[in-house]
This record gives C-alpha cells, sequence and structure tokens, in this order.
C-alpha cells in the first residue's frame, strides 16, 4: 500500500484527523490550509505541511514514515530549516512525524535530541493509539489494522462516518477513503466485494450521495476553466468541451478577474 500518499489524502480531504492527533480544538482546522511545497534547493519536497492563516499559529511539517531509514532525522530537518530559511513566513513551526509503530523508527537520533526531547516535534505511533475515537484517527489506524480486525474495524468506522459526518460530500470522500484502504488491506476481495460487504453500493444509490458527487464533478469542470483559457481555448469551446453553458464559463472568468 502507498501509505504516504493515503496519509496525505486524508489530510487534504479531512484536516480535522491531523488536529484531533495533536489533541487540539476543532476549530482550529478552520485557521490552517494543509500544501505539499517544494523546496527550491536540491530537490527538497516536504510533502505535508499545514500553513496557518494567522501569525501566533504555528507551521506544522508532517511526515509519514512507514520505512526503515537511518538518515530519515537528517532529511527532514534540512528540509524544514530550509523551507523556513527560503520563506517570508515569520510563524513558529512544529513538526509531526507517524510511525506505525516504534521498530520503523531510526535509533540515529543523537544529534537530533534537544528537538525530538521536547514539543518541538512530537512522534505518534499509530499502534499506540488506542483512546482516541475521533473518525480521521480510526482511519489512519485503519491502514495499520492487520486483515483479520481489517473487516470489523471498517465496518465500525463506515456507520460512525455515516452517523457523525453530516456534510454529504465531505462523507462522500471519507468513504472513498477508507473503501480505497479496504482494498489494499483485503487483497482478496474485488471492489465490488468490498462495496457490497461494507454496505457502499447503498450508499451510492441515495440521492444525497449522488447530489454529492454531482456537486464535486461540477466544481472540477469549473475549477479547469482558467487553465484551458490560458491554453488558448475561447469561452464557446471551453462551454463545449465540459458540457457547460457558455454563461456559466463567462460567470467564472469574470469572477477570476475581478
Amino acid at each position: 500500500m502507498k501509505t504516504d500518499s493515503i496519509f496525505y489524502r486524508i489530510f487534504q480531504t479531512f484536516p480535522q484527523s491531523f488536529f484531533d492527533l495533536l489533541n487540539l480544538p476543532p476549530e482550529t482546522v478552520n485557521s490552517y490550509q494543509f500544501s505539499s511545497v517544494e523546496v527550491k534547493q536540491l530537490a527538497f519536497r516536504l510533502d505535508g505541511v499545514f500553513i496557518p492563516n494567522k501569525i501566533n499559529h504555528p507551521l506544522y511539517f508532517v511526515e509519514v514514515q512507514f520505512q526503515k531509514d537511518e538518515r530519515f532525522y537528517s532529511r527532514f530537518f534540512s528540509e524544514i530549516f530550509l523551507y523556513l530559511h527560503q520563506s517570508e513566513l515569520s510563524n513558529n513551526w512544529q513538526g509531526v512525524v507517524i510511525y506505525p509503530n516504534r521498530q520503523i523508527e531510526s535509533q540515529e537520533i543523537s544529534r537530533y535530541t534537544e528537538l525530538l526531547k521536547t514539543e518541538r516535534v512530537r512522534r505518534f505511533y499509530l499502534d499506540e493509539l488506542s483512546k482516541i475515537e475521533s473518525v480521521g484517527i480510526k482511519t489512519l489506524k485503519l491502514i495499520v489494522e492487520p486483515e483479520t480486525e481489517a473487516i470489523e474495524q471498517g465496518r465500525q468506522l463506515i456507520e460512525q462516518v455515516r452517523q457523525q459526518l453530516t456534510d454529504a460530500r465531505q462523507q462522500q470522500e471519507i468513504l472513498q477513503l477508507i473503501e480505497t484502504i479496504l482494498i489494499y488491506k483485503l487483497p482478496k476481495m474485488n471492489r465490488q466485494e468490498i462495496e457490497a460487504m461494507f454496505s457502499l453500493n447503498d450508499l451510492r444509490e441515495t440521492k444525497v450521495y449522488q447530489e454529492a458527487l454531482e456537486e464535486g464533478r461540477m466544481q472540477e469542470k469549473l475549477e479547469s476553466i482558467p487553465r484551458l483559457l490560458a491554453l488558448g481555448l475561447s469561452v464557446e469551446q471551453i462551454a463545449q468541451a465540459l458540457a457547460l453553458r457558455v454563461e456559466q464559463v463567462q460567470q467564472v472568468i469574470e469572477e477570476k478577474t475581478e
């Protein structure tokens, strides 16, 4: 399983899960935007950065590490400090590292003790997160659940998502992530079998799901208009390509130029 990409999809789709991990108030998520940042030297890329919109909130650099790497911390801190050197932001910062278990963590930490032994960098081990009941944390934990327990944990999590998430589009996106995780966790089952086992196919037939799906598709179309315009397509050509009305395309263009 490409665990790092799954994690970053979770943080992009449901950023509340990250702040649940830090045990911060739910409204904290409203002050942050999750992003991937290219550092302009040595081909460094920070795969997960929560960038605040307030000066008194810290930057969060998050890394998911599921492979043994004795040079991990040297790379992690190099990326962070190079970013801080190049960035115009003056916010303080914290690092967050997520491991499946303690055995994966590098033992080469003597040069970084002052950073790792304080709140400057927080390390989380998914197999030790047993008392957190939030949807986000349970979704993260599902990635490391053994196959024998994944089915029951998946059922409970899907039911919790249906009961607690009232935003139809967000519910749809989280359920799609859970479905992706289960497909990786249960390689002997195909997508149709998983949908049937976890009643995901029933969800797809509901009016709320279909409306949310259509809303998502429309949003993707609208977001592609500026890119197509930049490529030289006319308003009429864009409307025809995206199956939109000319008036809809013009409205988006006008909003972007205001």
